[in-house]
């Protein structure tokens, strides 16, 4: 074992492998990208012995090989983001009535934000409407047991396993205890046994449905019992109760378990009876919290933080019981009944959907508990995007009714003359938090980057287009940011591969106009084969532009099948995309090199004008794949302050001068370009006018850097990656 800093990723791709799986594919998308990287990575190091991993078409495809070799008892690991199980759903509602053989776990990381996604979808509630068990980590430690569990729990029940991290746990890092090299689990000497159990028909469904619900059942008691499962649910007590509540909570039932890292917490059970004194005299109630996900991690902070003011202070903060839910479906009951025995109010804190605040609702409905449930529903914590430890903070305090006036502590826990040292609070302070008030800060919209070739395609196909109606249907990926001006090339964006369709649904509604589909290179293969061949079949006038740059650019740069290169090692021949298109019967096709304007724009007017499907082939290598060119510059005597090189293209490595002055530009002032963003890509030399613009030549470059320094000139380009369009 070798202790490693890792990312979240990077650590359950390790588990995995200590686990032993031996099949692992998925279909890139932030933020869980990086586990089968890691996995390709540990393999080519030979690190990983017996494992095959794979980037699949799409997710349906990753998930429907997966359960071929798990009916044949080989551990499988399945990788996706939120949105990407949409792509699944196919295989994966009928997966869970056919069952598996060896443990497969399904690895789908949900974005909440959305920082790099359409939605903010909630894989919880995926997983209850598959009847699919999940786990939900707090932290990466805790997502690398859940990981190794998770395998265990679908082989005892036959079932596929969701594991549910969120982008802050995908993308933290610590240190990890892991194995130096790990073997993949064999598959048992019997492989794949025939039985008519793995045929869904309608009969046999109707029985293994009765089957899921006898088992989700057992699970939950499983969640609430077992004890490496019921580690992942802890509870504790803390907080300062009245006297006969302590002394009660001492001779009380056993301990619940679970605590505070690095805290010492009462770990009891409280019944109702604890909150009278014997005389009939109530006592302070206690509240309750419930967190999940990383939302227990931000909540478990939060409290530190209020506790510390309170011992600042001399006091100590209002009792509470605090319980995280690692297993949200099925629900374990069990635990919730032991958590709110003795409670009058508890407070749910997670992200995305009020999934755990739905079930506690439906446990008082059922039991007739007299406890209150607070949360998303009743406005007491957010309702969309992220939690973070200073609005948690404020929320619980004001929950525990610590002061009715809110107050900083990041102000009142430090002196102006030593802010490293606490200062003494004044007795009348109020014992609470709040989120500080800081300006909000300045919003910068992601852009296409200095030099994308996505650029000068959607400029060809808006110079082509001229002042013909039409309507531009995007996609997913890099490109959709072609909707920002000056482009404004992006009409519509759905879900990946619906943009091909769209076009189609749009040149029926209104044929009078042009209708235009862009699609990225990995995204046709992903999910825009169906849309070509739907064009073809019921003879839609679109025309779909694909971008290919040779590469699945927006999540990381991963290979796909028209580059040939596979996370095995060995290269494939690249699959053609003209000669896909050819063979579903795309009849007009035309090839551009989107950085040469001229050329791109009659190759446009060429498809446009073709009457039924045709495509234009745009082809060039993204910018992460080539060595930049020397940057553009702009001639002071030539430039004229139009602007047009800033307004026609908006490239971020050209920015405007207003003091600059020229015999030309006079008072207006002039271009110049940001020579540590240009990589020469030479598209605003022209887009310019007035040849104010130039890129020097190659081979003056290398002179210039032969004089400068001889040694670093002895390969004067970076050929493309390999597989890519030009390769």
């Amino acid at each position: 074992m070798t202790k490693k800093l890792l990312m979240g990723n990077e650590a359950f791709a390790h588990a995995a492998l200590e686990a032993g799986v031996r099949v692992v594919a998925g279909y890139p998308g932030t933020p869980s990208s990086e586990l089968i990287e890691t996995v390709a990575k540990l393999h080519a190091s030979g690190a990983a012995r017996g494992v095959h991993v794979e980037w699949s078409t799409n997710e349906k495809a990753a998930l429907e090989l997966l359960a071929g070799a798990s009916y044949a008892g080989a551990r499988c690991l399945f990788t996706c983001k939120q949105v990407g199980l949409n792509v699944a759903s196919d295989p994966l509602m009928s997966l869970n009535y056919v069952g598996v053989k060896g443990g497969l776990v399904l690895f789908v990381a949900d974005d909440p934000g959305p920082i790099s996604s359409q939605t903010e979808q909630d894989t919880r509630r995926f997983a209850a409407f598959a009847k699919m068990p999940v786990l939900d980590p707090s932290t990466p430690d805790e997502g690398f047991a859940m990981m190794k569990e998770a395998f265990d729990l679908s082989e005892r029940y036959h079932t596929p396993v969701i594991v549910r991290p969120t982008t802050r746990i995908n993308h933290a890092s610590t240190f990890f205890d892991v194995a130096d090299a790990t073997d993949a689990r064999s598959v048992p000497p019997e492989g794949f046994e025939r039985d008519p159990k793995w045929i869904i028909f309608p009969r046999r469904a109707y029985e293994a449905h009765g089957e899921i619900n006898e088992r989700l059942r057992a699970i939950a008691c499983d969640f609430a019992a077992e004890p490496a499962l019921a580690a992942f649910n802890p509870i504790f007590d803390a907080g300062k109760g009245p006297k006969e509540t302590e002394k009660a909570c001492a001779a009380s039932a056993p301990a619940l378990g679970g605590s505070l890292a690095g805290d010492s917490k009462k770990q009891t059970s409280v019944s109702r009876e604890t909150f009278d004194d014997g005389n009939g005299n109530a006592c302070t109630p206690l509240r309750g919290i419930v967190a999940g996900g990383v939302s227990a991690a931000y909540a478990r902070e939060a409290l530190r933080m209020l506790e510390q003011r309170a011992a600042e202070q001399g006091s100590e903060l209002p009792a509470y019981r605090f319980w995280q839910v690692g297993t949200p479906y099925p629900f374990p009951e069990k635990t919730a009944a032991r958590f709110t025995e003795g409670l009058d109010e508890v407070l749910v804190v997670e992200e995305l959907d009020h999934v755990l605040e739905d079930e506690l609702l439906r446990f008082a409905g059922r039991t007739h508990a007299a406890f209150a449930v607070r949360g998303k529903l009743t406005g007491d914590a957010r309702d969309r995007g992220e939690n973070d430890v200073d609005d948690l903070a404020a929320r619980i305090a004001r929950f525990l009714d610590i002061a009715e006036k809110q107050t900083d502590v990041s102000r009142e826990t430090s002196s102006p003359e030593s802010p490293s040292a606490p200062a003494t609070a004044p007795a009348s302070t109020p014992l609470s938090y709040d989120a500080p008030a800081d300006d909000p800060l300045p919003v910068r919209p992601p852009v296409l980057c200095a030099g994308c070739p996505h650029r000068g395609s959607f400029y060809a196909v808006k110079r082509a287009l001229g002042k013909a109606p039409a309507v531009l249907c995007g996609d997913i990926g890099c490109y959709t940011l072609g909707n920002a001006k000056p482009l404004d090339a992006v009409d519509t964006c759905l879900c990946m591969g619906a943009g091909i369709t769209m076009a189609q649904g749009f040149a029926v509604a209104e044929p009078g106009k042009k209708h235009v589909a862009f699609v990225g290179d990995s995204t046709f293969f992903a999910s825009g084969l169906p849309g070509i061949v739907n064009a073809v079949y019921n003879g839609h006038d679109v025309t779909v532009c694909v971008l290919d740059n040779a590469t699945t650019a927006m999540t990381g740069s991963q290979p796909h099948p028209g580059t040939g290169v596979t996370l095995m090692g060995p290269k494939r021949t690249p699959v053609s995309i003209e000669r896909v298109l050819q063979a579903v019967g795309f009849e007009c096709i035309v090839h551009a090199d989107p950085l040469d304007l001229d050329a791109s724009v009659a190759a446009s007017a060429e498809a446009l004008a073709f009457e039924g499907p045709s495509a234009i082939l745009f082809e060039s290598p993204c910018v992460q794949l080539v060595r930049p060119g020397a940057p553009a510059a702009v001639d002071a005597d030539a430039c004229t302050g139009c602007k047009k090189c800033i307004t026609e293209i908006g490239c971020p490595g050209i920015g405007f001068d207003g003091d600059a002055r020229g015999p030309k530009s006079k008072e207006r002032g002039q271009a110049f370009v940001d020579a540590s963003l240009c990589n020469g890509c030479g598209l605003c030399t022209q887009v310019c006018p007035f040849g104010a613009l130039g890129v020097p030549p190659a081979g003056q470059l290398a002179d210039a850097d032969a004089a400068e320094n001889p040694a670093a000139v002895s390969h004067e380009t970076e050929a493309p990656a390999e597989g890519g369009p030009h390769a």
